[in-house]
């Protein structure tokens, strides 16, 4: 009989202060030589919309490696995984820092990327990841393709001569804008309209938004769904909040001079509510470096034995 794998996990919630809400992660710290096809097992078992796997990095310039899935597939980056991990490897003294701000650098499938681990009073604060540059990819404005996916009126999307736009990070991503909080709050996603508008757009996750916010201090209020990457609605993404920031900056919604500051509030329709921090720096031929920040709370963890 082949002898059994244990394998211990850490389960956080990302971009929040608070248990039970923001993001759920599941991280495996160590490296215990498993092979892609037993990643993928695992994000599938944990049933989060990402789990990520800390390992040896192959650059000498990283700290580590991340490989990233979620149920059904890998991917290059993803914000919420960098964050958290990032956030619990520092908590549990795993990464050597001082007082005020620590820069490190984080291997994933995007390349090797910094990390900024802010430390105050020994506490730690907040973590951004730096997300690849951006990318502005096919565009839209027929809202005819776009209204079933969501389940909304026409006139309800793009506002204001907003076009619908794939802006990728390093994972294309739709951006699309609504009129207002009633509306996200009415979405009823039809996932084979959703199949045709990515099919049209090349991508697999759209990112509904609206500039009416919950919260006074909120930029944006957010939804996102990727149900072919088996996350049929994510509480907090920080790859797609990077893409918008980076959108907003592109069409003049907001000024880079010479770094934007935005706040993404998501989660709250599913009872999770997140709070995503977003820096965009602009230059002459507009956002030149986008960071997404926030904090995670560690909510358990166990051994899965296989």
């Amino acid at each position: 009989m082949a002898a059994m794998k244990e394998v211990r996990f850490i389960q956080a919630d990302v971009f929040t202060d608070r248990a039970f809400s923001g993001n759920p992660l599941a991280i495996i710290p160590e490296d215990v030589g498993l092979t892609t096809e037993e990643m993928q097992a695992i994000a599938r078992e944990m049933n989060l919309s990402e789990t990520t796997f800390v390992l040896p990095a192959d650059d000498p310039s990283a700290a580590f490696r991340l490989r990233i899935f979620t149920p059904t597939a890998e991917l290059p980056l993803a914000g919420h995984p960098v964050v958290g991990a990032c956030f619990v490897l520092a908590q549990r003294g795993r990464l050597k820092l001082e007082e005020g701000a620590n820069r490190i650098f984080q291997q994933c499938g995007a390349g090797v990327l910094p990390v900024d681990i802010h430390v105050r009073k020994g506490e730690i604060v907040r973590v951004y990841m730096t997300q690849a540059r951006p990318q502005f990819l096919k565009s839209t404005m027929n809202r005819a393709l776009l209204a079933p996916a969501v389940g909304l009126e026409e006139d309800r999307l793009l506002p204001d001569g907003l076009p619908a736009q794939v802006v990728s990070t390093a994972i294309p991503q739709l951006m699309v804008p609504a009129q207002g909080l009633k509306d996200l709050e009415q979405i009823q996603p039809d996932f084979g309209a959703m199949r045709k508008v990515f099919q049209a757009l090349d991508t697999n996750c759209l990112m509904i938004f609206t500039r009416q916010t919950i919260h006074a201090n909120s930029t944006v209020h957010a939804r996102m769904f990727a149900p072919f990457l088996g996350v049929p609605e994510d509480p907090a993404t920080g790859s797609a909040s990077g893409a918008l920031g980076a959108y907003l900056v592109r069409h003049g919604v907001m000024e880079a001079r010479p770094t934007a500051h935005l706040i993404v509030e998501q989660g709250y329709e599913m009872g999770r509510p997140s709070t995503i921090y977003v820096e965009v720096d602009g230059g002459a031929d507009g956002p030149t470096q986008v960071r997404v920040g926030g904090q995670a709370v560690e909510v358990g963890e166990g051994i899965l034995k296989f």
